[in-house]
């Protein structure tokens, strides 16, 4: 059983992603911010969507999925709390459930902090997290309506899955946080390194992520903050950097 997953750009700067368990052909996807290029994708590799997976309410994570569910009969999954400001839930999730891809088993982690009901999503066939606006590339989200105690514990129960999961987060956002990342770590050189092929990649149109969680804790200063005081200095100093 082995999970395939690709990224579908949406809107301006927002990832969906498409999953696909090699063994049933059943066909997930993560966050449908719009319904369009996300019919394009399924319609070029044949047609069948059977799950939606929500990690929270934004409009920009959700905005396709009502299209997407009347068009391919899709069955919609996401966080149970957030079920009353979001399309309707054919399975809500709550924290430490199971979600099935196919054959494949997956782990709901509920992570606040970007919002009240943020969920994660953690296949491990490849390892694969799918992060919404939890984690980024190099940062992590906004706190839009929890706190900084909520957000550093919610990216520490990630600190159990190995270095080589992968990082599927909900926008490509890398080379303005490598920007702040350098700011606050300037002597890092893993930092450095990365900050360049960033720039490389972005310079020739290409994603920069998914990354993986052995490069986020190497070079992505919320995930190497110490403590809770010294993650919430650097969540303001980034809000407005």
């Amino acid at each position: 059983m082995t999970l395939l997953t690709r990224a579908i750009p949406v809107l301006s700067d927002n990832y969906t992603w498409l999953l696909r368990d090699t063994a049933t052909g059943t066909t997930a996807v993560v966050d449908p911010g719009e319904a369009a290029p996300v019919e394009a994708a399924l319609d070029a590799e044949g047609g069948r969507l059977d799950l939606i997976l929500l990690t929270h309410h934004h409009t920009d994570h959700v905005g396709g999925t009502d299209a997407l569910r009347a068009r391919y009969h899709a069955r919609v999954a996401g966080p149970a709390s957030e079920q009353h400001r979001m399309p309707a839930l054919d399975i809500p999730l709550h924290d430490d459930d199971s979600i099935a891809v196919g054959d494949t088993r997956g782990q709901v982690i509920a992570v606040p902090g970007h919002t009240k009901g943020h969920i994660a999503l953690y296949f491990p066939d490849p390892p694969t997290l799918f992060c919404g606006d939890t984690l980024f590339s190099l940062g992590c989200g906004r706190l839009f309506e929890g706190t900084p105690e909520q957000m550093f514990h919610s990216l520490h129960r990630f600190d159990s899955l190995p270095d080589n999961t992968l990082v599927c987060c909900g926008h490509e956002y890398t080379q303005s946080n490598a920007a702040f990342a350098r700011h606050v770590d300037p002597d890092n050189p893993a930092l450095a390194q990365r900050a360049e092929e960033v720039g490389r990649l972005r310079a020739a149109e290409k994603p920069t992520i998914p990354s993986t969680l052995g490069l986020e804790r190497a070079t992505n200063p919320f995930l190497r903050a110490p403590d809770t005081a010294t993650f919430a200095r650097l969540r303001r100093e980034k809000d407005s950097f």
